[in-house]
């Protein structure tokens, strides 16, 4: 029987990862599971705390340590997986005294990259290298990485030093029984529907699919044709004035039956993000056969392979991203032979009972090498 504590960090697609990992993790029985999940709360005495109640890191790490704290006094762990790194930066000493494992999405580096688009901003040059030194120093110190994608280890290699053999490239995946379509599509090609899920309309490209889908309808306006008629859904927390074709969805639960049902109703998935690591909604739409349209942000391209299982387009593009969504709606032929392929390439890499079972390897090596 194994011991291990996980420490999942609770913030947008990585909680969707938590409650997929204790789904699939629960169902090995040589593995005794300790869960913390650190989580953004500023209620109670904490909200006094200057630092604490606006600090990421230092929340979350604080949060980490209590957990980890709380399981030792339980039982003697034989492992630890950290996810995010945010969890791991102020527990250096643990990763050095137990064999741990840190699980990341981004380099703290690439996140700053993206930073205009989580409403994140440097500091000044003194605390940005003391926070890349900590981050340095709390990689250094895990037995093992792992990365969701190529484009996260090449960073750790390349921005922080770390050998590339003690990196493992996992993604995260989907479930794929759980998220493939139980019939095919229907036949009636005189409607496509597109599907967008994003909370945050602006930075997921909402706004640009909108005008997209608009400057469609307006050519076939002026044009006249017989194109298919095009229905937009949007899942996510903004709300939008009614419009003809539109549809809006708030209260949709990730993983939620309501939600996989529309995935399996529409017929084209579209993300054109402005900053994002690496969607999990993309493979949910490849394991639901759909072809997706995208932006070659950060690790898109690494599961959006242009023109093989959707399309790629420069960010902020009207005008391609208009293109990509004319050709696929025109094309059902090719919108079924991208989404099939879709569904093969996320079968292949992006299977989360596979890939939970490599990372269960990973940990179960890292235990045993550190006892003997």
């Amino acid at each position: 029987m194994y011991r291990f504590g996980f420490i999942i960090e609770q913030t947008l697609g990585h909680i969707t990862h938590g409650n997929n990992l204790q789904a699939y993790i629960s169902k090995d029985n040589s593995i005794d599971a300790l869960w913390g999940l650190p989580t953004w709360n500023n209620g109670g005495f904490s909200r006094f705390l200057p630092i604490y109640r606006s600090n990421w890191t230092v929340h979350a790490g604080l949060q980490a340590r209590s957990a980890v704290t709380s399981m030792q006094r339980k039982t003697r762990l034989d492992a630890l997986f950290f996810h995010t790194q945010v969890t791991a930066t102020l527990s250096t000493d643990l990763l050095r005294s137990i064999p741990s494992i840190i699980s990341l999405d981004a380099t703290p580096l690439q996140y700053d990259d993206l930073g205009e688009f989580y409403q994140h901003s440097s500091g000044p040059d003194w605390f940005e290298g003391l926070k890349y030194r900590l981050n340095q120093i709390c990689f250094q110190s895990a037995h093992h990485l792992v990365t969701w994608s190529q484009w996260a280890k090449d960073s750790l290699v390349d921005d922080y030093g770390i050998d590339p053999e003690k990196i493992k490239v996992i993604p995260p995946g989907v479930n794929i029984k759980e998220w493939s379509r139980p019939d095919d599509r229907n036949g009636d090609n005189s409607t496509v529907k597109i599907l967008f899920v994003g909370s945050d309309l602006k930075r997921k490209g909402g706004y640009d699919l909108l005008k997209a889908v608009r400057n469609l309808r307006n050519e076939e306006n002026l044009l006249g044709g017989t194109r298919p008629d095009i229905q937009l859904h949007l899942v996510t927390k903004e709300n939008l004035p009614e419009e003809s074709g539109l549809h809006i969805y708030n209260d949709l639960q990730p993983n939620s039956p309501t939600l996989k049902q529309l995935y399996h109703e529409c017929d084209i998935f579209c993300l054109p993000t402005y900053g994002d690591c690496l969607p999990m909604v993309l493979s949910e739409a490849g394991a639901a056969g759909m072809p997706i349209i995208s932006t070659a942000v950060a690790a898109v391209p690494e599961l959006v392979c242009d023109g093989e299982t959707g399309y790629l387009v420069p960010v902020g593009d009207i005008r391609s991203l208009r293109d990509a969504i004319r050709k696929l709606s025109d094309e059902p032929a090719l919108r079924h032979r991208l989404g099939e392929d879709a569904l093969s390439f996320v079968e292949r890499f992006h299977d989360a009972e596979q890939n939970t079972d490599l990372l269960l390897d990973l940990l179960k090596q890292t235990a045993a090498g550190m006892s003997n």
